[in-house]
């Protein structure tokens, strides 16, 4: 059991994502604000790519998923990019909620768990 704690893309506010005993927290993660939330999905799921690779993982191993919209009536364009973006017969558990983001040109928020290599 590895019992480190590895922090990536750390800043003085929070990490972008944090391993420990083979599990990864990825914080949550945006698309470029204004976009459309295609757009912004795209984005967000371009970074959590970047930070499971940086890791050593990748979406194959994704435990869980809290995806977060501004407006729930967004959530089929949403997922028009998610379905092509999730890998079949590796689908993870996921959640999906309206919450009031950081700001309203936000649309998506995307957090991730999953499990290292």
């Amino acid at each position: 059991m590895n019992t480190d704690i590895t922090r990536y893309g750390t800043g003085p506010r929070m990490s972008e994502a944090v391993a420990y005993n083979g599990i990864l927290w990825v914080a949550g993660q945006l698309g470029e604000p204004r976009g459309s939330v295609a757009d912004q999905t795209a984005q967000a799921l371009a970074e959590v790519d970047r930070i499971l690779a940086e890791a050593g993982t990748d979406k194959t191993r994704i435990l869980s998923v809290q995806i977060w919209l501004a407006d729930m009536a967004t959530f089929a364009e949403m997922n028009s990019v998610w379905d092509k973006w999730v890998p079949q017969g590796h689908t993870p558990a996921r959640a999906t909620g309206e919450a009031k983001l950081a700001t309203p040109d936000y649309k998506v928020e995307i957090i991730v768990t999953a499990a290292l290599k």
